[in-house]
């Protein structure tokens, strides 16, 4: 298989990741579509990062971040909560293999390399999270600044 076919094919399971969890949520219809576009968007940020010159911790940040900003976003964009953004956004970045064998090792008592997949777990969970609390600085940031410019604004023709 081209490795341009397999690419597109991972982008099209990712997409439909986003809106088959989405379903499984109840999210509304309406935001299915683009619950499956911040998927998209927030993994190939993942894949691009990873690929290039990044670990499994920033590739998973700035996954997060760009999941976080994206949603907010979105959200302002159809009037809705982001956070029916950003839980379907959030599947396709969730150490979920890991999870797997890290209880797979646990339970066949290889602890060695159950407590080595744990650390990836909580390292990969640990960055998602801190992208998402840096997203919602950057959002808090972009009200104060957005607020502070309206005020000059009007102290300004106020002047005039």
């Amino acid at each position: 298989m081209n490795p341009i076919e397999f690419f597109i094919i991972k982008c099209i399971c990712v997409y439909l990741s986003g809106i088959g969890f989405g379903l499984i949520v109840n999210l509304p219809h309406k935001a299915l579509n683009i619950a499956g576009f911040n998927a998209l968007l927030g993994w190939l940020v993942y894949y691009v990062i990873i690929n290039t010159w990044g670990g499994l911790g920033s590739s998973n940040f700035f996954g997060g971040l760009c999941i976080g900003v994206t949603s907010v976003i979105i959200a302002r964009w159809k009037k809705m909560p982001s956070i029916l953004f950003d839980v379907p956004g959030l599947v396709p970045l969730v150490p979920g293999g890991q999870a797997y064998n890290t209880i797979k090792s646990f339970a066949m008592g290889n602890y060695q390399a159950a407590f080595s997949y744990l650390s990836e777990v909580i390292w990969i969970a640990g960055s998602i999270a801190l992208g998402f609390i840096v997203a919602e600085l950057v959002n808090k940031i972009r009200i104060k600044v957005k607020r502070d410019l309206k005020k000059l604004k009007r102290s300004r023709k106020s002047k005039i």
